[in-house]
C-alpha cells in the first residue's frame, strides 16, 4: 500500500470493524477511504476472532507506517429478560404484565426478569422499555418479588430482551464479570482505548481505572440519563467521552438527545479531551449505497459543533456498503471544514485556558497561526498532554505531533486535527528545531519558505514541562542535508 498523505481535515473518523470489514483488505481499503481509528466490539464475536482482527490493523500499521488507534468496547451491564414458552408472546396494549423472580419461561401476563437489584430501586410510576423502546410498561406496584406492571405501549416480547430502566438508577456496576474478561483480553492485545458502557457514576469510571492499572486510555461512553446529572466529574476522570445515542435515545425522549448531545460535546471539549459522536450517524448505508439526506445533515452538525471524532457502527461493521460509507463521512467532513463559517461556528465555544504555562503557550499557537501564514503547529510530546492543550484551541492550520511513544501517538489518532508521527527523542534545542523542519517537509506540513510553529518542553523528555514556542522558516532543502530521521 502506498504512503497515505495527509487527510486535510481535522475531525477524525472512527469505524467498527465486523464480519463486513475485518478481513486484510477491506481493512486496507477503509483505511485508504479515511478511516483513523477502528473500534472493535466485544459485544459481538469471540476473543480469537478479535485478537485475529487486532492483528491485522497492526500489520496495516507497519504496512503503511501510520499510528492507528483501536478502541475496545465493553458490553457493559446489559439487562435482559427471561425466556418465554413459545420464544416469544403479545402484549396487548393496555394489559397488565408482570416480571417476577420466578426462573421459567413466560407468556403474555408475566416473565422472569433475572436481576434481583431491579426489585430493590423500582417504583410505583417509574418507566420499564424492553427491546430498544418498542414496549413501554409503567409500574404500577413494585415489591421484592415482583413487578407489577400496565403495558402503555404493547407488542412482540420475545427472549431476552433488552430492558433499560430510564427513570431509576440501577445499583449495578458499568462492569461484568464478562466485561472483566474482555478488559483482560483486550489489554494483552494492546487496545489502545477501552469504551466503558452504560456509565451511571464517577465511581464506574474509578473501578474500570483501577482495574486497568495505569494502561491504556479510558473512554466513557455517556448512554444513561444518570450520568448527565454527574457528567463533568464522569469527563474529568476519563480520558475521552462517547455520545453513545443509541440507548440514550431509547431512555430519553427523542427531541431531548439533541441538545444533550452538544452539551456532552462541548464540556468535554473544554477539556481538550477527545469527544466522539456515535450511533445510526449514516444508518442506511446498512443496506443503500447512499445516506438520506437528514444523515448527511447530521454528520456535518456533529462536525460544526467541533467534535473530535464521527463513528460508523453497524455501517461498517455489517453493512452492504462499508468503503462507500466511509468515504461518504470523509466527504461529508471535509466540505464542512472548507465552508467558510466552520472556523467562526467552532469558535463558539469559548475555551478559556487554565492559569498554567502550557495553557498559554496552545492558546498562543492559536493567535500566531491566526496572524502569521502558518502551515503547522509541531508539537513535541511524550505524553499527549500538549497535543490536547493546542487541539483544544481548534487553531485553522493541522497540529503535528512528534513523539517517540507509539502508545501516545495512536491514542492521538482520536484527537480533532492531530497528525501523529513516531520518531526518536530530541536531546536539544537545535535538534528539536531541525527535526520539526524535517519532519514537515517529509508528511507534508511544510515547504520551501513556510513557517511553522514550534511547541515543546525543556529539559526534553520530561512530561508536563511544556514552556517552549518557537517560529521557524522552512528553507526546503532539510531533507538533503540530514541522513535518518
Amino acid at each position: 500500500m502506498a504512503k497515505l498523505e495527509p487527510r486535510g481535515r481535522k475531525v477524525k473518523i472512527l469505524a467498527t470493524l465486523g464480519p463486513a470489514s475485518r478481513n486484510p483488505e477491506m481493512l486496507r481499503r477503509l483505511l485508504r477511504a479515511g478511516a483513523d481509528a477502528f473500534r472493535v466490539n466485544l459485544s459481538h464475536g469471540d476473543h480469537e476472532t478479535h485478537a485475529e482482527t487486532i492483528r491485522a490493523v497492526r500489520a496495516l500499521e507497519k504496512e503503511t507506517g501510520r499510528p492507528i488507534a483501536i478502541l475496545c468496547d465493553l458490553q457493559g451491564p446489559k439487562l435482559r429478560v427471561g425466556t418465554f414458552r413459545d420464544g416469544e408472546a403479545r402484549i396487548a396494549h393496555g394489559a397488565k404484565f408482570t416480571l417476577d423472580r420466578r426462573d421459567e419461561p413466560g407468556d403474555e401476563k408475566r416473565v422472569f426478569l433475572p436481576h434481583p437489584e431491579l426489585f430493590e430501586v423500582l417504583e410505583e410510576g417509574q418507566r420499564l422499555l424492553i427491546n430498544d423502546g418498542k414496549i413501554r410498561l409503567r409500574v404500577r406496584k413494585a415489591g421484592t418479588d415482583r413487578i407489577e406492571c400496565v403495558a402503555e405501549v404493547g407488542g412482540i416480547i420475545s427472549d431476552r430482551k433488552g430492558v433499560n430502566v430510564p427513570d431509576a438508577e440501577v445499583p449495578i456496576p458499568a462492569m461484568t464479570e464478562k466485561d472483566r474478561k474482555d478488559l483482560a483480553f483486550a489489554m494483552s492485545q494492546g487496545a489502545d482505548w477501552i469504551g466503558l458502557s452504560f456509565v451511571q457514576r464517577p465511581e464506574d469510571i474509578a473501578e474500570a481505572r483501577r482495574l486497568m492499572g495505569g494502561y491504556g486510555a479510558l473512554c466513557a461512553k455517556i448512554e444513561k440519563p444518570q450520568a448527565i446529572k454527574r457528567l463533568d466529574e464522569i469527563i474529568e476522570l476519563s480520558d475521552g467521552v462517547m455520545v453513545a445515542r443509541g440507548d440514550l435515545g431509547v431512555e430519553l425522549n427523542p427531541e431531548e438527545v439533541p441538545p444533550l448531545q452538544k452539551k456532552i460535546v462541548n464540556e468535554t471539549r473544554l477539556t481538550g479531551k477527545p469527544v466522539i459522536v456515535a450511533t445510526q450517524m449514516l444508518e442506511s448505508m446498512i443496506d443503500s449505497p447512499a445516506p438520506t439526506r437528514a444523515e448527511v445533515s447530521d454528520v456535518a452538525n456533529a462536525v460544526y459543533d467541533g467534535a473530535d471524532v464521527v463513528m460508523l457502527s453497524a455501517e461498517t461493521a455489517a453493512g452492504q456498503w462499508p468503503e462507500e460509507a466511509v468515504l461518504m463521512m470523509d466527504s461529508i467532513a471535509k466540505q464542512v471544514e472548507k465552508d467558510e463559517s466552520y472556523k467562526e461556528r467552532v469558535h463558539f465555544l469559548d475555551t478559556p485556558s487554565d492559569a498554567t504555562t502550557a495553557d498559554a503557550l496552545s492558546h498562543a499557537c492559536l493567535t500566531i497561526a491566526d496572524t502569521v501564514a502558518i502551515n503547522t503547529i509541531i508539537v513535541f510530546t511524550s505524553s499527549g498532554s500538549s497535543a490536547r492543550r493546542v487541539a483544544r484551541e481548534r487553531p485553522a492550520v493541522p497540529v503535528m505531533v512528534l513523539t517517540p511513544s507509539v502508545a501516545t501517538a495512536r491514542r492521538v489518532a482520536l484527537l480533532w486535527g492531530a497528525h501523529a508521527v513516531t520518531t526518536k527523542d530530541i536531546g536539544s534545542f537545535e535538534e528539536m528545531i531541525a527535526k520539526g523542519k524535517r519532519m514537515a517537509l517529509r508528511h507534508g506540513f511544510g515547504e520551501a519558505g513556510s513557517k511553522a510553529v514550534v511547541m515543546a518542553g525543556v529539559p526534553f523528555g520530561v512530561p508536563g514541562a511544556t514552556n517552549l514556542l518557537h517560529v521557524v522558516t522552512i528553507a526546503g532543502d532539510e531533507l538533503k542535508k540530514h541522513k535518518g530521521d
